[in-house]
């Protein structure tokens, strides 16, 4: 599967910004999804994975209660809504696909990546 993460870009603190990933090539709805990113001067972090029809989601601690992943099977796209931003949340948001289960926030745990959008949170 290819993904294709879009969306990223400069915000002021406490606005919002919507990612999206698009995937093509074999059947995106048999993928656990995920989004982690990965700041400036820092180690990749887990945000978020939905589940193959997203009936089961974990959050990162760092982002639980403002942001929402989800995902539309029908049109092979997965989304991060980001909420009550912050300048800590400026990093390359990457998109990955998983063809395993359960679903993890181990980055090594996913197969396909996306290349990363780029979003910068302004103070």
């Amino acid at each position: 599967v290819q993904l294709q993460a879009s969306g990223g870009g400069l915000v002021q603190a406490g606005g919002s910004l919507r990612l999206s990933c698009a995937a093509s090539g074999r059947t995106f709805s048999s993928y656990y999804m995920a989004w982690f990113r990965q700041g400036p001067g820092k180690e990749r972090e887990f945000v978020a994975f939905i589940s193959w029809s997203g009936g089961s989601i974990t959050y990162g601690d760092s982002v639980k209660g403002r942001f929402t992943i989800s995902r539309d099977n029908a049109k092979n796209t997965m989304y991060l809504q980001m909420n009550s931003l912050k300048p800590d949340d400026t990093a390359v948001y990457y998109c990955a696909a998983r063809s395993g289960y359960p679903g993890t926030s181990s980055y090594n745990g996913y197969d396909y990546w996306g290349q990363g959008t780029l979003v910068t949170v302004s103070s």
